[in-house]
């Protein structure tokens, strides 16, 4: 075990540079002046003020220099200044907390609903109940989820006036409570479909027909064999899905505007400032290296089949 974790964060390392060059390449490629997004449109900028933010920024520096400052600077735990002269660091920690709630508040409807409805399917298959769980998502599947989400905060917040339409001020969970359901919708049906096909394919296992003959309640036998052992795949799809979360709420967070790490990087793409982009993809990515390795080790302590070495 202890070699195995210590392969799997050296690892870490080259995927973390990857990323974080690709990322800022992109970034650096974007069009526009970050000194004229800056100021502002119609304002405009004397030419000492530009040199002197560029000089600060390090922007007149090719590219390979500017990447070399940055990663140099993270190394140190340093995620650069935005172009208000704000620690990245400080955007990130005033954003983090409300991502952080909705990504978990959405982790735990898929969780719960995904497998309680894929269990449901897979116990009663071929019956009404088992034909209404894959009707219905692969109807939610076929409607794109920000479509969902206006409608949601139309009927829910502005007609019925249930749940507040945007923003924090209701607090947890009111305010997040239908966002993350939106959210949700992304992964309930794959969940409850994968936990579906896991049980089905597990009940006819040859360690399930040998717990069932040595006399095991039915009960027993399901918790303990079938479900333990099907969860596998379906901890390795959520362990995903909370990566993907803790990056992909960038529309949920701009329709009810919620000012969290997804908001915070739509609004520094449109003002092309590259160190907060920058700074909050690096801490996301490794939030998911991190969420997977977490993932890989419980695998062993799901199906002990399965040796990490």
């Amino acid at each position: 075990m202890g070699s195995y974790l210590l392969r799997r964060v050296l690892l870490m390392v080259p995927v973390l540079v990857g990323t974080t060059f690709v990322i800022y390449a992109a970034v650096y490629a974007l069009p526009g002046d970050p000194v004229q997004s800056l100021a502002g449109p119609g304002h405009v900028v004397t030419p000492a003020t530009a040199a002197a933010i560029r000089a600060h920024y390090h922007l007149d520096d090719p590219f390979l220099v500017q990447y070399w400052h940055y990663v140099t600077g993270l190394a140190h735990g340093d995620f650069g200044i935005d172009l208000n002269n704000t620690p990245v660091s400080a955007v990130i920690t005033a954003s983090w907390p409300i991502t952080v709630k909705l990504a978990a508040l959405t982790w735990v409807i898929e969780a719960v609903a995904g497998i309680a409805l894929g269990c449901l399917a897979a116990l009663r298959a071929g019956r009404p109940s088992d034909l209404a769980v894959l009707g219905g998502s692969s109807l939610i599947l076929g409607v794109p989820y920000f479509i969902t989400a206006y409608v949601a905060q139309n009927l829910l917040g502005v007609k019925l006036g249930w749940f507040p339409v945007s923003g924090t001020d209701a607090g947890w969970p009111l305010s997040y409570l239908v966002p993350a359901l939106c959210l949700a919708l992304l992964g309930v049906p794959e969940i409850s479909r994968l936990t579906r096909a896991s049980i089905l394919e597990n009940l006819g296992a040859d360690f399930v027909v040998t717990a069932t003959a040595k006399g095991l309640s039915g009960t027993r036998v399901l918790l303990r064999h079938v479900l333990r052992t099907s969860l596998v795949p379906v901890v390795s799809m959520l362990g995903t899905n909370l990566g993907y979360l803790l990056s992909g709420t960038i529309l949920i967070e701009g329709i009810f505007n919620l000012p969290g790490l997804g908001y915070q990087v739509f609004q520094s793409v449109q003002q092309h400032d590259g160190p907060t982009v920058v700074g909050i993809s690096t801490l996301l990515v490794l939030v998911f290296l991190f969420v997977n390795l977490v993932v890989d080790l419980l695998y062993g302590v799901l199906d002990p089949r399965i040796r990490l070495d």
